[in-house]
């Protein structure tokens, strides 16, 4: 029953330092929340104040608005492992009583059992009434261990008092903690009320200006794809300009080699014959989807991939064919994945974009106000490609980025890390 007891201790334990640790990463968590929090916030006050876009002012409340429902999750769970500790934290308590108690009745009564024959005489008389040596050396050493029995177990209930003591004062503490939490979470859900109030007023002052707004989307929709059609005929130049390059190594090979090459060229114009060092590329590319970095430091998703209806007019709908992801003011650009800049397109004297191939497979970043790159380049994975733009209407620094494999786009959500 005790190595029962003692396992089960151990484990408790065990438990009890996991649980912490956890506390310990939820509140880093939450500092990080709570900062970007912040950072949003800043971002909507300047927007206020310089009379930017209502349509910018409602995606930042947005994106506080989730920020804060994370805060809120991340201290619904903090309590979660602080009820779990209090009810770990009890049971030891619990146990320490227990022992304190049997130890206690098993103290007092070799007190009165000593009490009894406290006298020096009978305790002489007990060892010269043995029968013979060996029985009266056994009767002195038992004497002997009773004292120092009785003396472990007078430490032993100083020591459990002094732990049930500590104990006390931690579930107290704990206790204070929980509360506190508790509290946090009743006034960042206040706040939270307040965010959808705020976002329902902005809400309805856009609805004044819905026309004006719905064709600043469209016409903002016909540019991109204006954009996208430019990038596909690029790459249509690229993927043609690799199979030339393709044609040429296999005709100095083999006749056999060349004819090859030239009949999957035929069947599918749109797709690159890889070369051995493109494919080796290629499939390095593909081995990492949904483990690349993500082309900003640090940002958040603003418009995902796909058709999607209007967050606002919900009879709109919009098209992405990448994902567009809002970061810090001067935030850079950098590349997912190491490969070759096979352009860089001047969209506008304020926007430009590159191009970069891994084998059969291309990523583009887009809305950059500056390019440290050159078509020819070779780049490393997280190597800087350039400046973010920030817009001068709406106040934001976002980067469009896609990735294609051949003609086709992919959904870059399933292709980044934690997207």
């Amino acid at each position: 029953m005790t190595k029962q007891l003692a396992i089960l201790f151990f484990l408790l334990f065990s438990v009890t330092a996991f649980s912490q640790s956890e506390q310990q990463k939820l509140e880093k968590r939450k500092a990080q929340i709570q900062r970007e929090i912040a950072e949003k916030q800043e971002k909507l006050d300047a927007m206020r104040s310089q009379e930017k876009s209502i349509n910018s002012q409602i995606d930042i409340q947005k994106e506080k608005i989730k920020l804060k429902e994370k805060l809120i999750h991340t201290t619904e769970k903090q309590t979660r492992l602080l009820n779990d500790d209090l009810y770990l934290t009890q049971l030891k308590i619990n146990k320490l009583k227990k022992e304190l108690v049997v130890i206690k009745e098993d103290y007092a009564a070799m007190i009165i059992k000593s009490y009894k024959s406290r006298s020096v005489r009978s305790r002489a008389m007990f060892i010269l009434s043995s029968a013979n040596f060996l029985q009266a050396y056994k009767r002195a050493q038992y004497m002997k261990q009773y004292a120092s029995y009785r003396k472990a177990q007078g430490e032993e209930i100083s020591e459990k008092t002094t732990e049930l003591v500590t104990y006390n004062t931690h579930i107290e503490a704990q206790k204070a903690e929980k509360q506190k939490l508790l509290r946090e979470n009743e006034n960042e859900r206040k706040e939270l009320v307040k965010e959808k109030q705020e976002q329902e007023v902005l809400m309805g002052s856009i609805q004044k200006d819905k026309k004006k707004i719905v064709a600043e989307i469209k016409k903002y929709q016909q540019e991109s794809r204006n954009i996208d059609r430019k990038i596909d005929r690029l790459i249509q130049k690229a993927i043609e300009e690799a199979n030339r390059k393709a044609a040429l190594a296999a005709a100095k090979s083999s006749p056999s080699k060349a004819s090859a090459v030239k009949a999957k060229v035929a069947e599918a114009p749109s797709k690159i014959v890889l070369t051995p060092e493109a494919k080796v590329v290629a499939d390095n590319f593909r081995s990492n989807k949904g483990s690349l970095p993500w082309p900003v430091e640090r940002g958040v998703v603003s418009l995902g991939y796909g058709d999607q209806q209007h967050p606002l007019y919900r009879s709109l709908t919009v098209h992405n064919s990448g994902v567009e992801i809002t970061t810090d003011d001067g935030a850079s650009a950098r590349a997912v994945f190491g490969g070759e800049v096979i352009s860089v397109i001047v969209i506008s004297p304020v926007n430009k974009a590159v191009i970069i191939q891994h084998g059969d497979y291309f990523t583009i970043y887009q809305n950059l106000s500056s390019v440290n790159v050159d078509k020819g380049d070779k780049v490393k994975i997280k190597q800087t490609l350039g400046k973010i733009r920030t817009n001068g209407d709406t106040g934001k620094t976002t980067l469009k980025f896609l990735i294609k494999q051949n003609t086709v786009y992919n959904n870059p959500q399933t292709w980044l890390s934690g997207m």
